[in-house]
């Protein structure tokens, strides 16, 4: 067989719940990494809370963060980093703006964090470990720059209002999306280049594997379009029926009875 790029996202589909990495996972990804092939973490969680699940599997590659917003690769020094930014200007008139239904925000360049205001109740999203630098306040004081990622938690049933002045206001420079289902009111902001094929497809041409040879594996509205850049997109049995209907394949179980595994065995054995 030849050689193949493997594109797995974390949540919803590598990992069996929000920290959890089965043994039988770990094992198998690094015998497919030792027969040749080559795999990469493609996830919208942010660097520092990641890497813990890319050194469990022993991985060298490109890690693929914030939606495809930043590629990076400790182990490769010749790796150029891929890095996509949303200007100040934007996040600062976004967020006064929509002032009255916005109950908080962070941006984030790179592992640093800039929070508006603490709440405990914002803790799980920050991810605020593996050395992370964490600054609160007003953005126009605190964000020293363009930053990777923006984050706004809207009030109850009032997030619509935030992403209809994005589309209305900044579409030609940024997109915005809810998380969907019970985190409806987290609005993400993103560049239009931000997506997880386009970040893939970088990797692919880093090593020269032609798109053919890309295997994707997602569960999720942002898993997109990197199953439709993807040779073989496949969308877990727990993925949305958004993703399902663009997928070449479906696997037959969920991520939390270890569907991505059980597919890969299909596929290379």
């Amino acid at each position: 067989m030849n050689k193949k790029l493997i594109a797995i996202d974390l949540d919803g589909t590598l990992l069996k719940d929000w920290e959890t990495i089965t043994d039988e996972t770990v094992a198998y990804l690094r015998k497919l990494k030792d027969d040749g092939h080559i795999l990469v973490i493609a996830t919208g969680r942010p660097y520092r809370s990641s890497v813990n699940f890319y050194d469990a599997i022993g991985l060298d590659t490109p890690l693929i963060n914030y939606n495809g917003g930043l590629v990076t690769s400790k182990n490769d020094p010749n790796f150029i980093d891929y890095s996509l930014f949303i200007d100040k200007e934007h996040i600062i008139d976004i967020f006064n703006k929509n002032l009255e239904h916005i109950e908080n925000a962070f941006c984030e360049i790179k592992d640093d964090i800039y929070l508006l205001k603490e709440d405990e109740r914002i803790e799980p999203l920050l991810h605020n470990f593996n050395g992370a630098q964490l600054h609160v306040g007003q953005f126009e004081d605190t964000l020293p720059g363009p930053t990777n990622g923006f984050i706004i938690i809207a009030k109850k049933n009032q997030g619509k209002y935030i992403e209809d002045y994005i589309k209305a206001h900044h579409k030609e420079a940024v997109l915005s999306r809810n998380w969907g289902d019970e985190y409806r009111y987290i609005i993400e902001v993103f560049t239009p280049e931000t997506n997880k094929g386009n970040a893939l497809e970088y990797v692919a041409n880093y090593y020269n594997i032609s798109k053919k040879d890309v295997i994707a594996f997602g569960d999720a509205h942002n898993d997109l379009e990197m199953i439709t850049y993807a040779g073989t997109g496949i969308a877990m049995a727990n993925a949305t029926d958004e993703l399902k209907n663009v997928a070449d394949m479906v696997t037959d179980k969920t991520n939390k009875d270890n569907g991505l595994i059980e597919h890969l065995k299909l596929l290379f054995n």
